[in-house]
């Protein structure tokens, strides 16, 4: 097997580097494993990616490098996938930074699932521990709230091409924030593939620490979020998705009653935020606002619901 590691990435020059700094070090000890080559696509950025890649290029020879107008990660994705010579696809974001032993993992598992399957429609899914520990970002441990129930998700996955070609590869009317990756994970399913969880697969996913000035763009994202789960749920309207993308009575009694209607929200819970920042605990800061992000949310699941009900162009 040959691996394509593809990396969509927009403004993420700093943790890029991380990025492809511990992918350009990996140890493959089985014969199975021919090579592997880092396709990164970059979408658009602004802030010197592609010149400093190119300054940088004895750095990174498994890099091959494309670009495109800002248009999203579904299309960033598909072209990478497009342009990849590997026969087994492996999907991280450009901010997630693995571990020495992360593509040998990911083939051992690829192997042992085939044999114990009988089949090769699978795929392997690795672990993603979320960080904020830019200098070391693997000292991080694993949390509880590390966990992750998705069944295809791109922040750490391994598939076989051919099975991405066979669903249709990434749908891009998924423009916004959301849901283009467990959308594909649908069409994956009916193809009837199984999901091989790879724990020894590890990447960390570097965000930088909570403050409250990330809370309008992560209102922002929150909103955008609903919008796409309504077309996710357009192309697949079952009782599945919409728990998914939140669009329940329980989900919507859930937020409401948790933000007191939305009155627990980014402006009255600034000063408990700000204290818990103060305090070093930007973590469970952030997990305080979820309570009104997931209220946000919800709020822009149903507005557009009716706005797609009232005009079934506008989504």
């Amino acid at each position: 097997m040959f691996f394509s590691v593809v990396i969509p990435t927009y403004n993420r020059r700093l943790i890029l580097e991380k990025c492809l700094r511990a992918l350009t070090v990996q140890h493959l000890t089985n014969t199975q494993v021919e090579g592997y080559e880092i396709v990164l696509v970059d979408d658009g950025s602004t802030d010197g990616t592609l010149e400093w890649l190119a300054q940088h290029r004895q750095d990174f020879p498994q890099v091959v490098t494309y670009s495109q107008d800002h248009q999203g990660p579904a299309m960033a994705r598909n072209l990478g996938v497009h342009q990849a010579k590997g026969d087994i696809i492996i999907f991280i974001d450009s901010d997630l930074v693995v571990t020495e032993n992360f593509l040998q993992a990911h083939a051992d598992a690829l192997i042992a699932g085939q044999a114990q399957l009988q089949s090769d429609r699978l795929f392997t899914y690795g672990a993603v521990i979320n960080t904020c520990n830019f200098d070391d970002p693997t000292s991080e441990p694993y949390k509880i709230t590390d966990f992750s129930a998705a069944y295809f998700a791109t922040g750490n996955v391994a598939i076989a091409k051919q099975w991405l070609e066979a669903a249709g590869l990434f749908d891009t009317q998924f423009q916004l924030y959301g849901w283009e990756d467990l959308e594909l994970g649908v069409r994956l399913k009916q193809l009837g593939l199984t999901l091989i969880k790879c724990p020894a697969a590890v990447g960390y996913h570097w965000h930088p620490p909570f403050s409250l000035a990330q809370i309008p763009q992560l209102i922002d994202r929150e909103i955008q979020r609903g919008r796409m789960g309504v077309l996710f749920y357009q192309k697949h309207p079952t009782w599945e998705v919409r728990m998914m993308i939140q669009m329940t009575w329980l989900h919507r009694l859930l937020w409401g009653l948790l933000s007191l209607g939305g009155h627990l929200n980014e402006k009255t819970l600034a000063p408990l935020l700000q204290w818990l920042i103060d305090q070093k605990r930007p973590q469970l800061a952030l997990e305080i606002a979820r309570i009104f992000l997931n209220w946000y949310n919800v709020q822009g699941v149903y507005a557009a619901y009716q706005e797609q009900a009232a005009d079934p162009a506008s989504t």
